[in-house]
């Protein structure tokens, strides 16, 4: 499997940003920037799952505030430029919020969440790669917790294929606060961030949504734990790991204890995934 590296590196630059509003140009240009002075080492396995053109659905786990920087510029080996779910809020500052539009990024308010689901369904009826992800905010156990139904929802509405997407390696970045404290970023150099796309699947018209969404859950769990589990991204010996899960031998809270720390809507559908056989309350 072909294996992405230095994707920072100078180069020409793919159809897909030439092509793109100046917002995103500037946006990729500022990203290669931070992490070119972090050297931060970003490798990309899978990308020939994503279809080089043509309606997409990519839902990808949520380890870290900058994962959109990682997952985007991994599609840009297949030539996308990736339309991004995000939180509403972001929206509020005039000159963030003209700058999203111009990317159409999609703002989502998970109190009102149907606009967003029909500005994503629009945009894939364009032929637009759009990414969600469907955790719906950032597990504080770094297992994949519980997922909205909206990614089944769109890919059973509208039949296009739904790549699974992890990364990992930015939690080490910029990533919840740990121990009450505010989220601060870890500016150390050195750091190596991994994006996996996995094999594209699709919800046929009769499913049901829950049963789909735990398929999707079973399928990033699998993915995630595969990543976490390569030798560069364990913890040294003795070495406090706050970044990795308990269950692999880290500290981060485990999935029960996350419980407390995770805001996470009512209507999720709870893991049936993950380090425990038994479903969470």
């Amino acid at each position: 499997m072909a294996l992405g590296r230095a994707p920072f590196a100078r180069a020409r630059p793919p159809a897909a940003v030439r092509l793109m509003s100046l917002w995103y140009r500037l946006t990729i240009a500022v990203g290669r920037l931070a992490m070119r002075v972090l050297g931060v080492t970003t490798r990309w396995t899978g990308e020939h799952h994503l279809p080089v053109s043509g309606p997409v659905l990519l839902a990808s786990v949520h380890v870290s505030y900058p994962d959109f920087l990682f997952v985007g510029k991994a599609a840009l080996a297949r030539d996308r430029a990736v339309r991004f779910m995000c939180r509403h809020d972001v929206w509020h500052v005039p000159l963030v919020r003209r700058a999203m539009d111009s990317m159409r990024h999609v703002p989502v308010d998970r109190r009102a969440p149907a606009a967003a689901y029909l500005r994503a369904r629009r945009l894939l009826a364009e032929g637009e790669a759009v990414c969600v992800f469907p955790e719906a905010g950032i597990s504080h156990s770094f297992t994949v917790r519980a997922l909205m139904r909206g990614a089944a929802a769109l890919a059973r509405e509208t039949g296009v294929p739904v790549v699974p997407v992890v990364v990992w390696g930015s939690q080490r970045i910029f990533t919840v606060g740990r121990d009450g404290r505010r989220p601060r970023p870890d500016l150390r150099r050195g750091r190596t961030v991994d994006v996996r796309f996995g094999p594209p699947t699709t919800v046929p018209p009769d499913a049901d949504l829950v049963a789909a969404t735990e398929a999707l859950g079973h399928t990033l769990t699998a993915m995630l734990e595969s990543v976490q589990r390569l030798p560069e991204h364990r913890p040294r010996d003795g070495e406090h790991a706050p970044w990795y899960p308990a269950h692999l031998g880290g500290h981060a809270p485990d999935r029960r204890a996350a419980l407390a720390l995770d805001d996470v809507p009512r209507s999720a559908v709870r893991p049936t995934w993950g380090p425990s056989a038994d479903p969470l309350p």
